[in-house]
């Protein structure tokens, strides 16, 4: 099955941005070509990019919160097992007092590295980073992949709080939903969302092997998702027939 995810909010679009890059990330980092790293580095440009919004982390930590909170009003109840409980909590608090203790914003460490906001300067540059500009770079490149990785490490390593953060918030958010199957009819599928409940994320699950790919519409009222077939161009047309996905709304 295929998972799309559709964010309701801006807020929710960032972070799913910033999990996709901290997850390239990963991958990149424990490759060992040259090649590989150098887009490690590129993506971790682009995660002090999205992360530069002043109100980023502020945010995440009033949502830690509020998660905090609403899970603590919980305590006493006997239907939910007070050791789960104790271990989510302990994962939200551990995940607050990490980022809490960032100075600044995410990657302003980095930015405060000369050598890496040279390359940070020309990397966007179309073959910016060749070894007659940036020589210094490219001798770095020249090293043992342990010893670049290790590089690599040390430079993420204060961008990890806020993968923490982000791993802790969207795993609740993600939790919070049911799923239920649904079908499209004619290749179109509309939802009226309940009034009083405000979604921020949708996942749709579909089997790859019908071919459809959804484009989905949603605010705090309606939800819209329309199945459509790539032809051999590439173009995306109305797929006109019925067809069932698996949808979760998560609040």
């Amino acid at each position: 099955m295929i998972l799309y995810e559709y964010p309701f909010n801006e807020s929710i679009r960032t972070m799913l941005r910033l999990e996709h890059l901290f997850d390239r990330l990963g991958q990149l980092m424990e490759r060992e070509s040259p090649l590989d790293h150098h887009f490690a580095l590129v993506t971790l440009f682009e995660i002090m990019d999205v992360a530069s919004r002043a109100d980023l982390k502020s945010d995440l930590l009033k949502e830690l919160e509020r998660h905090k909170s609403q899970l603590n009003s919980y305590r006493g109840n006997p239907a939910i097992a007070e050791s789960v409980l104790d271990e989510v909590v302990g994962r939200i608090e551990r995940a607050y007092a990490g980022l809490n203790a960032v100075q600044g914003k995410a990657g302003a460490q980095l930015a405060a590295n000369d050598w890496l906001m040279s390359i940070r300067s020309r990397i966007s540059i179309p073959g910016g980073t060749c070894e007659f500009d940036l020589p210094s770079y490219y001798a770095w490149q020249q090293f043992l992949p342990a010893r670049r990785r290790n590089d690599l490490l040390q430079w993420t390593q204060s961008m990890m709080p806020l993968a923490e953060a982000l791993s802790v918030l969207l795993g609740l958010l993600r939790d919070s939903g049911a799923p239920h199957k649904v079908a499209a009819v004619n290749g179109q599928y509309q939802q009226s969302l309940s009034a009083g409940r405000v979604f921020q994320l949708l996942r749709m699950r579909i089997d790859p092997s019908l071919g459809l790919v959804p484009e989905i519409a949603g605010n705090k009222l309606v939800v819209s998702i329309r199945l459509m077939r790539q032809d051999d161009a590439g173009r995306l047309k109305a797929a006109p027939e019925d067809a069932s996905f698996e949808l979760t709304l998560c609040a």
